[in-house]
């Protein structure tokens, strides 16, 4: 059973997505991230995308610590009705609607954006059967859509190997808890020739 760690929905209590597809993100391991998190202040009134949802939980915990806007993507139809209660139990918490989900895969979801959009704080715990090209692929879309100074949060498991980040996307931290594994990426502009 997982809960909102804290904020304004501390302590509440989320649902959990039946059967064992997805691979909740554990307590311990949410309050280190969200920890590390709050020391780089990138959580207050924040624009936040959770890519690969499950059921939300990561999402919602940036919601209820002050995020202005949160973006949940699930494709899985269990996981994107889990997703909603919990956006939905958050949201009601915090009197606004301040998370929204959207049932398609992540990839679907960065192609079909409009210019201009642009998160603070991105958080993919894709799952771990998704190739190390096709979790490329999705950083390179992604990194278009990044604010100046924005953190990009991975999860896999301490097997897999590092991303391969596309250019414009660099890692600046790694943390280990176990069985999993958390990078922390950073958008870096390319320095310009001289003369321009």
């Amino acid at each position: 059973m997982s809960r909102i760690v804290a904020g304004v929905a501390g302590g509440l209590t989320l649902a959990s997505v039946p059967g064992d597809n997805t691979r909740p993100t554990t307590d311990r391991v949410k309050e280190a991230l969200f920890s590390r998190l709050e020391s780089y202040d990138v959580l207050a009134g924040a624009r936040v995308l959770d890519l690969f949802a499950g059921s939300g939980a990561l999402g919602v915990e940036t919601a209820s610590r002050g995020a202005a806007a949160v973006d949940l993507v699930e494709s899985a139809d269990k996981a994107a009705a889990v997703c909603r209660r919990n956006a939905d139990l958050v949201n009601q918490k915090l009197g606004r609607k301040t998370a929204t989900v959207h049932r398609m895969k992540a990839e679907r979801f960065l192609d079909g954006l409009p210019a201009g959009r642009h998160w603070d704080l991105v958080l993919m715990d894709p799952p771990y059967p998704l190739g190390e090209d096709a979790l490329t692929g999705v950083l390179g879309a992604l990194s278009g859509f990044l604010a100046d100074g924005a953190v990009v949060v991975v999860e896999r498991s301490s097997r897999s190997p590092e991303p391969a980040w596309p250019e414009g996307l660099e890692r600046f931290a790694v943390k280990k808890y176990g069985e999993t594994q958390l990078w922390f990426a950073e958008p870096v502009l390319e320095p310009s020739a001289p003369g321009e």
